[in-house]
C-alpha cells in the first residue's frame, strides 16, 4: 500500500488503510455525495515511520500506565509525544506527502487551504465514537504546513484523553493506527452536525444542528446552534429551534488563520438555514443511512450556497426510547431549560466544574455543571448522574458521551454554571431538557426510568425472529435489559475473570476456588435476574493466553506466535480441567438458586469429541442437562461443516461468531492492516456455511443464532431472516435498528409468500 492514496481510491472496506473517517469519505465520494477533494497519508505509513525510526517499543511501553491517575497518564503523553515529534521520518514519506499537496494544488488550480483530520483506524466503529480524541488543524496552507500537521496529528493518537479512552474502550495501543486526511478546506459561511435519525431514540426524525462559520464550533459545543427536525417519512420540516449564536469560528481574511469572534448583532438571533438546505440536506441524510445501512452521524458545511458533507460516522447511542423518561416528572420547581441530549432521570449534588483539574470533586452520580465539556473531562463524566451544560447542542461532545454512557445530559442552558452552585440538589431530566430544584418524586409507575444514568424502557414490534443482545460486562445489564432484547445471545465470562485481576489458576493453587465460584455467579447473576425467565447465553471462558499474562497468577503462561489459533476455548478447558469444573459448579448454583434461564455455550469447538467430553464433566458434576440448555459457539469450518455431527450428539443451541468465523474461513487476520481490507463476513464462503448450519439445525429443532459483530449489521440481519435463523443478537446501541430490519424483512417474505400463492 502506499503511503498516500487520493481518497477517491478508497471505500467502507478500507478502514484499516485509512481509518474511519477516511473510509467514510471515500465512500461518499464513490456515491457522488458532494464531498471536498483530498488524499489521505495511511495508517500503514505512519506504522511504517514508528518502525523505521525505532521507536515503536519505547513508544508503546510507554503507554503501560494506570490511565486512573492523572500524573502517571499526563506522564505518558509527554513522552509519546516526544517521541513521535523527535523522530525524523523517513524521506520517502515525506517526499510523498508534500507531493500530494502539490498535485493536490495543481488539481484545484491553485494552493489551496487544507483541513489536516487525524483518522485512527479504531475510530468511528458502531459501539463507540472515539469522539474528539484526536486533533484537526484547519486551514492549513503549504507543503510545509501540511506536513507539520500530519506529524502533530500523529503524535495527537498518544494525547492523554485518546490513551484514557482507549483503555476504556478496550482497545490495544499497538492495534490502533493514525492515518490523516488532507483535504480542501470549506471556507464555511455556515455549518454543523446532523443525525440521520434521532440520535436517542432512532425514530426517522432528521435532527439538524446549525451555526454560523466553521463546524467547529457546533462539535466542541462552544456555541448553542439552531435546531432543526425533519420527518422523513412526510418529508417536511417539523420544528425549529433557532438559539443565540454568540460565537463563530472562521478565517481571518487578514492573517488566514483559524480565529474565534463574535457573531455581529444581526445574524445572532438569525435563522441559519434557509427551509429548501434543510430539506436538502435531510435527503443527504436519508441516501448516507439507506447507503450505510445504520444511522449516522453526519458533518457539514455550506459555503457560497454549495452543501458539502464532510464527514459521515455511525451513530453510537441510539437506545430507541418510545416512552419518554421526561413523563416520568409531573411537577417540580424549575430552574432552568436547555436542550434535551441525552434521555434519562437523574438526582444528585452539583459539582461545578471550570477545567480538567477540577475532576477530582465529582463522587459517583454527582450533577456535572460546566460551561461546555472537553475530551479530557471524559474520567469526570464517567462518573457523574447527569451533565449539564451552558453551551452546545444535540451533536456537541456533552451530548455524543453523555448518550454513549446512557448518562441524562441538558445542554445549552446558558446559565448553569451561574445559576447552579456546588451542593446544590438538583434533578436533570434529559429528555425534557429541564432541571429541578431539589429531588422531584416520579410517579410509581415510571420508577424504572429515575435512576442515575438510567433509559427509559421502549416498545418493540413483535418478530418471529428473536433478537437478542450481547453483553460484555455484568455492570451493562441493566442498560440491555432496557432495550427490551428477547434475551442474551452472548455473556462473555472471561471478561468478569479478566476484571478479577487473577487468573483461574491463582484461585486454585491458593485454595480460593469457593471464591471464585462465588464471583462469577454474582457476575452472571447480575445479568440473568433483570432478564429471567428470557435465556440468558453464558460463553465459557474465552481467553487467550496473552490476556493472562499480565494477571497475578499468569507468570506460567505459555508465550504463543499467535494466541487466537492457541490455547483457548474448549481447548483449554478440556486441559485445565479443574478450571472447567469450577465453571460448571458456578452455573449449577445458579441454576439451584432459580436462575434456570442460563445457558451454557461452549467456544471454539472444530470436533464432536470436545461437546462430548464438556457434557460428560457436566454431568460428573451433576448438572442436569435435560433442565440447562447447552450450546456451541459455530466459530470455525470445522464445527460448521460437521455439524449433523454434533446434532446426533445432542445439543440445544448453536450460535455463530462471526468475528473468528471469517478470519479463518478467509485466513485473514482482522487485525493485520495488511490484509485487514479482505475481512468481510458477507463473504459468500460465510453465508454459505451459515446457511448449511442453519437448515440442517431447523430441520433438527436445534435453535440457532448469531452473536458475532455481523449481527449488528442491518444488512447482515436482513439476510440472516431470509436463511431462516431463529435468533439474532445484536450490541446494546444496535437492538433496535435490527428489530426493526428484522420485522421488516419477515414483513417482505410474507408479502412475497401471499404474492407467490396468488
Amino acid at each position: 500500500m502506499d503511503a498516500v492514496v487520493w481518497l477517491e481510491e478508497v471505500g467502507k472496506e478500507d478502514l484499516a488503510t485509512v481509518g474511519g473517517k477516511g473510509a467514510s469519505l471515500g465512500e461518499m465520494i464513490s456515491i457522488d455525495v458532494p464531498v471536498p477533494g483530498g488524499f489521505a497519508v495511511t495508517a500503514q505509513a505512519f506504522r511504517d515511520f514508528i518502525n523505521r525510526t525505532g521507536i515503536a517499543k519505547k513508544l508503546f511501553d510507554s503507554l503501560n500506565v494506570d490511565v486512573n491517575d492523572e500524573a502517571q497518564l499526563l506522564k505518558a503523553e509527554s513522552a509519546a509525544k516526544k517521541l513521535i515529534m523527535d523522530a525524523k521520518v523517513p524521506k520517502d514519506i515525506e517526499q510523498a506527502i508534500r507531493s500530494r499537496y502539490d498535485e493536490l494544488c495543481k488539481r484545484e488550480g491553485k494552493e489551496v487551504f487544507v483541513a489536516v483530520r487525524s483518522s485512527a483506524t479504531a475510530e468511528d466503529l458502531p459501539d463507540a465514537s472515539f469522539a474528539g480524541q484526536q486533533e484537526t488543524y484547519l486551514n492549513m496552507r503549504g507543503a510545509d504546513q501540511v506536513f507539520e500537521a500530519v506529524r502533530k496529528c500523529w503524535a495527537s493518537l498518544y494525547g492523554a484523553r485518546a490513551i484514557f479512552y482507549r483503555v476504556e474502550q478496550g482497545f490495544d495501543h499497538e492495534k490502533v493506527n493514525l492515518s490523516a486526511i488532507v483535504q480542501k478546506m470549506v471556507d464555511s459561511e455556515k455549518s454543523g452536525v446532523m443525525f440521520s435519525s434521532q440520535p436517542s431514540t432512532g425514530e426517522p426524525l432528521v435532527v439538524i444542528e446549525a451555526a454560523w462559520g466553521l463546524g467547529e464550533s457546533v462539535v466542541s459545543g462552544s456555541v448553542s446552534p439552531d435546531n432543526y427536525v425533519v420527518d422523513r417519512v412526510k418529508k417536511t420540516i417539523v420544528s425549529k429551534f433557532i438559539a443565540a449564536k454568540e460565537i463563530q469560528i472562521i478565517r481571518d481574511p487578514k492573517t488566514m488563520k483559524t480565529v474565534t469572534v463574535k457573531v455581529p448583532a444581526k445574524k445572532r438571533e438569525a435563522v441559519v438555514l434557509t427551509e429548501d438546505e434543510i430539506l436538502q440536506l435531510a435527503n443527504y441524510a436519508e441516501i448516507l443511512e439507506k447507503h450505510y445501512g445504520i444511522p449516522q452521524d453526519i458533518e457539514w458545511g455550506v459555503e457560497k450556497n454549495k452543501i458539502y458533507i464532510l464527514q459521515s460516522r455511525p451513530i453510537t447511542t441510539i437506545n430507541n426510547s418510545k416512552k419518554p423518561a421526561a413523563e416520568a416528572i409531573t411537577k417540580g420547581k424549575i430552574l432552568m431549560t436547555g436542550l434535551g441530549a441525552s434521555p434519562g432521570v437523574a438526582t444528585g449534588i452539583v459539582r461545578l466544574i471550570t477545567a480538567g483539574k477540577d475532576l477530582g470533586k465529582i463522587k459517583q452520580g454527582n450533577i456535572m455543571v460546566t460551561k461546555m465539556t472537553m475530551p479530557d473531562m471524559v474520567p469526570g463524566m464517567k462518573r457523574a448522574g447527569a451533565i449539564v451544560t451552558d453551551e452546545g447542542g444535540m451533536a456537541c461532545h456533552a451530548a455524543i458521551v453523555s448518550r454513549e454512557l446512557g448518562c441524562p445530559a441538558v445542554v445549552g442552558t446558558k446559565k448553569a454554571t451561574s445559576v447552579l452552585k456546588d451542593g446544590m440538589e438538583v434533578t436533570v431530566d434529559g429528555r425534557k431538557g429541564m432541571v429541578y430544584e431539589g429531588r422531584v418524586a416520579a410517579p410509581e409507575s415510571a420508577k424504572p426510568a429515575v435512576a442515575s444514568g438510567a433509559v427509559a424502557m421502549v416498545s418493540k414490534p413483535i418478530t418471529a425472529t428473536e433478537v437478542k443482545v450481547n453483553i460484555s460486562e455484568p455492570d451493562r445489564a441493566q442498560a440491555a435489559a432496557a432495550t427490551l432484547a428477547d434475551g442474551v445471545g452472548l455473556l462473555r465470562i472471561e471478561h468478569m475473570i479478566l476484571g478479577l485481576g487473577k487468573t483461574p489458576n491463582w484461585y486454585i493453587k491458593n485454595s480460593k476456588t469457593e471464591e471464585y465460584i462465588d464471583e462469577l455467579v454474582k457476575g452472571v447473576k447480575t445479568v440473568a435476574d433483570p432478564f429471567y425467565p428470557r435465556p440468558v447465553w453464558v460463553r465459557t471462558l474465552d481467553a487467550p493466553t496473552d490476556e493472562f499474562r499480565a494477571m497475578e497468577g499468569g507468570e506460567g503462561e505459555p508465550i504463543e506466535h499467535n494466541p487466537m489459533l492457541g490455547w483457548r476455548g474448549i481447548r483449554r478447558d478440556l486441559v485445565e480441567t479443574d478450571h472447567f469444573r469450577l465453571e460448571v459448579r458456578a452455573f449449577k448454583k445458579l441454576h439451584e438458586i432459580g436462575l434456570t434461564n442460563v445457558g451454557i455455550m461452549l467456544p471454539m469447538v472444530q470436533h464432536v469429541r470436545e461437546l462430548r467430553a464438556a457434557k460428560a464433566i457436566m454431568i460428573d458434576e451433576g448438572l442436569d442437562l435435560e433442565k440447562i440448555d447447552v450450546g456451541i459457539m459455530v466459530e470455525t469450518p470445522g464445527a460448521a461443516l460437521t455439524i449433523e455431527d454434533f446434532i446426533d450428539d445432542g445439543l440445544d443451541f448453536v450460535s455463530f461468531g462471526t468475528n473468528d468465523l471469517t478470519q479463518y474461513t478467509l485466513a485473514v487476520d482482522r487485525n493485520n492492516e495488511n490484509v485487514a481490507g479482505l475481512y468481510t463476513e458477507l463473504h459468500p464462503a460465510i453465508l454459505k456455511q451459515i446457511e448449511y448450519v442453519v437448515e440442517r439445525c431447523n430441520e433438527a429443532g436445534v435453535k440457532t443464532s448469531i452473536c458475532g459483530q455481523a449481527g449488528s449489521y442491518p444488512e447482515m440481519a436482513k439476510r440472516l431472516v431470509e436463511i431462516g435463523i431463529t435468533s439474532i443478537s445484536a450490541n446494546i446501541d444496535a437492538v433496535a435498528v435490527v428489530r426493526e430490519t428484522v420485522a421488516r424483512a419477515e414483513k417482505i417474505l410474507m408479502l412475497k409468500a401471499v404474492r407467490d400463492k396468488s
